[in-house]
Formats: structure tokens, C-alpha cells, sequence
């Protein structure tokens, strides 16, 4: 075998070892993010938001709508 077939094998095996190590981790919930959402639903259900905060800022609120304070 060639040099040049061994390091395309080694090199192809490397990118293999990673796209299967990814997948689970980024691609799986990214096309189907419906039970990872399910999830955190059910785990975040016990936290108090306000009380976590730190430094006193406000909780997130979607940037767009117009703040009830002003």
C-alpha cells in the first residue's frame, strides 16, 4: 500500500471517529429538537427564574416587544 493510500485511509478514519462522536451531540437535536425542548421543559419546571438571576436583571423578554415599564 501507497503512502499517500495509507494517510487518505488514516485521515478518512479521523474525520469518521468525529462525525460519529458529533452526531449525537449537534445533529441529532438539531433535526429533531422536539424532546430535547420536552427535556428542559421538565427539568427546568422547579426553577424560580427571578431568583436565579444574577445581579438582579430582569428575567429574558423578547427584544422586540415594547417593556411594560416605559
Amino acid at each position: 500500500m501507497s503512502s499517500k493510500a495509507r494517510h487518505a485511509i488514516v485521515i478518512g478514519g479521523f474525520v469518521a471517529v468525529v462525525g460519529a462522536a458529533i452526531y449525537p451531540i449537534i445533529i441529532a437535536p438539531m433535526m429533531n429538537p422536539k424532546p430535547w425542548k420536552e427535556i428542559q421543559k421538565e427539568t427546568r419546571k422547579t426553577i424560580d427564574q427571578q431568583s436565579v438571576q444574577p445581579g438582579g436583571m430582569r428575567v429574558w423578554s423578547d427584544p422586540f416587544k415594547p417593556r411594560p415599564d416605559k
